[in-house]
């Protein structure tokens, strides 16, 4: 399979017409056909129902179409960001990070290595197994995330450990308090995210399961954001890690539980075995000050 079969098939998945789609590729129809059928054969399955008024998607057509456009932004946003790294004569540099770790030190970590010259940045919101991912494929070169995941390609290493805090809403009972999981439990609980998993909700379900704790989950949120605007709505509470304490939001509450043991890991992955860049040298002499500074207590 070729990249041009991706973008023969989306093309004819946009327009679910042969004809129009063999205009909008500059090529006659029948070495379209050829290529389309092809494509089903080599996957082993329909992707188009073909009927007198035209063609639709089959359910796997609907879901190869979905992941051929993933995989065909991907590498236009490599090809793109490969020309202008050529332009400029600058080492391209991905990294990766879960949307809760840029309330810390991630930022100063970023703004360390744009200080270089000769290096271009890249930042990609990605959960802790979509950064696996992405290091496997090339795609960032660092990842910041708080799940362990045993994979062979990649290292990971536990930066430090970081407090959670539970975000109530202004006026809630448990306000100025230090409470426990236990009192937690007895309230409705927002969680995030709701997709992809696993993620930071289970981390959360795990801390009160290992209790023998239940919960009772008032909603699920993709977005951080929209989590915390549902507590600042008095629609649950949520937990969250210390740094988000950082953002100031109208109608939000922060508060240390009582288990004070109750953390979350800031977990760096890397590419296992690679040779270490000047970008990725850099990178890791910023980050030993940044976790020093961090257990020292220097920063929160």
């Amino acid at each position: 399979m070729e990249l041009r079969h991706l973008r023969y098939f989306c093309v004819v998945a946009e327009e679910l017409n042969l004809t129009r789609a063999a205009e909008r590729l500059h090529m006659a129809q029948p070495p379209l056909t050829r290529q389309i059928k092809q494509l089903e054969a080599e996957l082993g399955t329909q992707l188009f129902r073909r009927s007198s008024r035209g063609l639709t998607l089959t359910p796997t057509g609907q879901f190869f179409h979905e992941h051929a456009l993933q995989v065909l932004e991907k590498v236009d946003t490599t090809v793109a960001a490969t020309r202008r790294m050529a332009r400029s004569k600058r080492e391209l540099f991905g990294i990766g990070f879960v949307p809760s770790l840029f309330y810390g030190q991630l930022p100063l970590l970023v703004r360390g290595l744009r200080q270089k010259d000769n290096v271009e940045l890249t930042l990609v919101e990605l959960t802790t197994v979509q950064q696996i991912q992405a290091l496997k494929a090339g795609r960032i070169d660092i990842g910041f995330g708080r799940l362990l995941i045993d994979d062979p390609e990649v290292e990971q290493e536990v930066l430090f450990e970081e407090p959670m805090v539970a975000a109530l809403p202004v006026g809630h009972p448990l306000e100025g308090s230090q409470p426990s999981m236990a009192e937690l439990a007895e309230y409705p609980l927002i969680l995030f995210p709701a997709t992809p998993r696993p993620s930071l909700a289970d981390i959360v379900l795990g801390m009160f399961r290992r209790r023998g704790l239940k919960v009772h989950i008032a909603q699920e949120a993709n977005e951080m954001q929209t989590a915390l605007g549902l507590v600042a709505s008095d629609l649950g509470i949520t937990l969250v890690p210390e740094q988000v304490r950082r953002l100031q939001r109208d109608g939000i509450s922060y508060v240390y539980l009582a288990e004070k043991h109750i953390t979350t890991p800031i977990i760096c992955s890397r590419r296992r075995g690679e040779a270490v860049s000047d970008t990725m040298r850099a990178a890791n002499e910023i980050l030993a000050v940044l976790v020093e500074n961090r257990r020292s207590g220097k920063y929160p």
